[in-house]
């Protein structure tokens, strides 16, 4: 495997922003393939949560050596405090990581764009812009993933104790029902559409201050006509957690066999 760290400028965004990514090499031992053109990989779009940024995958799990294991490209991005979202009073983020990290990532390295070989997946605030990419854009994703994900933002007490920035994301009246951040209407959305099916993976600790914000999603799809893998146990919104849940999506992911690979 190799570890890249990446610095390019966005369009969207109107500044530089960085990416680390982890990419599959050739086996050097088979000299029958070590001349050969880079495949094309498939790659899981990893992101951080709220009070981290894009380096804290590879600091902090060992999400090298399970990509290691399956053959998989990550690509760790940077979001700032953005939610992922197109925000109120400030960056387009949303639409920087729906259409234009795919592009420049495209570019950069040997990943396939087949829709069957790409996935998203994120922690905490990620878990969020994992679901709404995934949910809003399923002819790009095959698969999300959301870990102790912050997946119901409606109807939050005091929502600038917990982000400062609300009211910059999300403008003066939040995050409302029915809207382009209420997951569980673009869930009901999406499988109302019918086109697309995605892979959904879902997983919290029993004693994480999120779990009541996964319950609350979990309720708000029961009814809906979703791939949805859910699991929970003894666990906190921390990394111990956190290496572990990575490990578990990534052996979980859908990737197709391919005999070119």
């Amino acid at each position: 495997m190799a570890f890249i760290q990446c610095d390019f400028y966005s369009e969207i965004l109107g500044t530089r922003k960085s990416l680390n990514a982890i990419i599959p090499l050739a086996n050097p031992s088979d000299a029958s393939r070590i001349n050969e053109l880079p495949e094309q990989y498939p790659v899981l779009f990893l992101l951080h949560g709220l009070h981290s940024n894009y380096s804290v995958w590879s600091r902090y799990s060992s999400v090298e050596r399970y990509a290691n294991e399956r053959g998989i490209a990550i690509v760790m991005p940077d979001a700032g405090r953005s939610f992922y979202t197109n925000m109120r009073h400030g960056y387009r983020y949303f639409d920087f990581f729906a259409n234009e990290l795919p592009r420049i990532s495209n570019q950069l390295f040997p990943l396939s764009t087949r829709r069957s070989d790409r996935f998203v997946a994120g922690l905490s605030m990620g878990g969020f812009g994992a679901f709404k990419l995934a949910l809003s854009c399923p002819e790009q994703y095959a698969a999300a993933a959301s870990l102790s994900g912050a997946l119901t933002l409606s109807n939050i007490e005091d929502p600038e104790s917990l982000l400062p920035e609300w009211r910059v994301i999300f403008g003066e009246t939040g995050v409302q029902s029915g809207s382009e951040n209420d997951l569980a209407h673009l869930a009901k959305a999406h499988s109302e559409l019918g086109a697309h099916p995605l892979s959904l993976y879902q997983c919290c600790g029993t004693e994480d201050y999120l779990y009541p914000s996964n319950q609350k999603f979990l309720e708000g799809v029961s009814e809906l006509n979703l791939n949805l893998t859910y699991e929970e146990g003894p666990g906190e919104h921390n990394w111990d957690y956190w290496d572990a849940q990575i490990r578990r999506v990534i052996e979980w992911l859908p990737i197709q066999p391919d005999q070119n690979r």
